[in-house]
């Protein structure tokens, strides 16, 4: 399908979607959030046929969360009309953070609001060194209410508390500290350390890459009591299953699995 406000491509089993609002640094209005929702319910259908997803934002930013117009006429709308507009952009976040491949994050520039947000729901996030990140929404009366379950996961409680209430911007290396990103690199590295993730999932089981992600969001919280109701017979299922029968063997034989190929 063909979108107005983002870029697609794939690409050897790489899914490649690029935030295309480059003159308002990829900001988010209600188009743009229909089309990212609609998109990763077609690459949720579709997960059999791809190993990972690479989002990346047009132009001089990732995303600088809400487009000023589209904020503008939120100031009429009711409360019933505000919650509507909401659950769509909370229904977009919860859509990428499903995804059952892998997600990476390229990003640079702002990455401001709903930007943070789309990062938190990335689970690999490479970001440029000069990339400037920030839970600004205070500064304009709100609150990051939508992103919260997904940054708060991401960044943890005592992060959050500095950073929701001051609303205040920090560069890439605070994020990498409080794990927002995983690798700070040279703005002209990104792509070379995006291509680096992706040849490392390469080298992985289809199959238990995916396993791998929903194991997180099970296991995620649970006491280890909890757990054991879940854990023992996942992984009974990856090691009798014909993906993992073959990794074992390829191992033992000391030879490459036939995914790697």
């Amino acid at each position: 399908m063909t979108y107005r406000l983002l870029n697609t491509r794939r690409d050897a089993g790489i899914e490649y979607l690029t935030l295309n609002r480059p003159e308002v640094r990829n900001a988010f209005n209600a188009q743009m959030i229909a089309e990212i929702t609609d998109w990763a319910g077609r690459v949720a259908a579709e997960a059999g046929t791809l190993r990972a997803v690479v989002m990346a934002g047009a132009g001089k930013a990732f995303c600088a969360g809400g487009d000023a117009s589209w904020m503008a006429e939120t100031i009429s709308y009711s409360e019933a009309e505000n919650l509507r507009d909401a659950r769509a952009l909370s229904a977009m976040f919860r859509a990428i953070d499903e995804l059952p491949v892998p997600v990476i994050g390229r990003v640079h520039g702002a990455v401001m609001g709903g930007g943070a947000g789309l990062a938190a729901v990335c689970d690999i996030v490479v970001a440029a060194r000069d990339a400037t990140f920030g839970f600004t929404e205070v500064k304009l009366g709100l609150i990051p209410a939508v992103i919260s379950p997904f940054a708060l996961r991401k960044i943890g409680v005592s992060a959050a508390r500095e950073l929701f209430l001051t609303g205040a911007r920090f560069p890439a290396s605070r994020a990498y500290e409080i794990g927002l990103v995983h690798a700070v690199v040279a703005p002209e590295d990104l792509d070379a350390s995006i291509a680096r993730y992706v040849a490392e999932l390469m080298t992985g089981g289809p199959e238990a890459v995916v396993a791998a992600k929903r194991l997180i969001k099970t296991v995620a919280g649970l006491r280890p009591d909890e757990a054991e109701a879940f854990t023992p017979g996942a992984i009974a299922a990856r090691r009798t299953s014909p993906e993992g029968q073959e990794g074992l063997r390829a191992f033992l034989d000391k030879r490459p699995p036939r995914w790697s190929r």
